[in-house]
């Protein structure tokens, strides 16, 4: 089973408040979620052929507590399902030891340049 983590300290930046999804100076769950998927694309990223990476495509997660400025968070994304074109994870926020948040992610293999040269048209 594959598993990533990925870490962040909350900043001020990062907050529900500076990022405009809610008014206090508390963990943005826009934040979270960020880090999460981050966790869930490194977790898969070196399995790719080169030009091929993956994007977000879905996301269900719940963010149950509240992280401070400074708190050290740990996003770990568990790839659970690999089909040809799609990964599937289990997404897991953590404060320490204290789940912050959970959910499921999924994930769809493009080609890059084809990708991007979609954007431009």
């Amino acid at each position: 089973m594959e598993v990533y983590e990925a870490k962040m300290t909350v900043t001020e930046e990062k907050t529900a408040k500076a990022m405009g999804s809610g008014d206090l100076p508390v963990l943005a769950t826009p934040a979270m979620i960020a880090l999460m998927e981050n966790a869930a694309m490194r977790c898969v990223a070196d399995t790719l052929p080169e030009g091929i990476t993956t994007v977000g495509t879905r996301m269900e997660v719940s963010h149950d507590r509240a992280s401070a400025v400074g708190a050290e968070i740990t996003a770990r994304a568990t790839l659970t399902e690999r089909t040809e074109r799609s990964f599937t994870f289990r997404v897991e926020a953590f404060e320490g030891e204290v789940q912050i948040g959970a959910g499921i992610h999924t994930r769809a293999t493009v080609q890059a340049e084809r990708f991007l040269a979609k954007l431009k048209k």
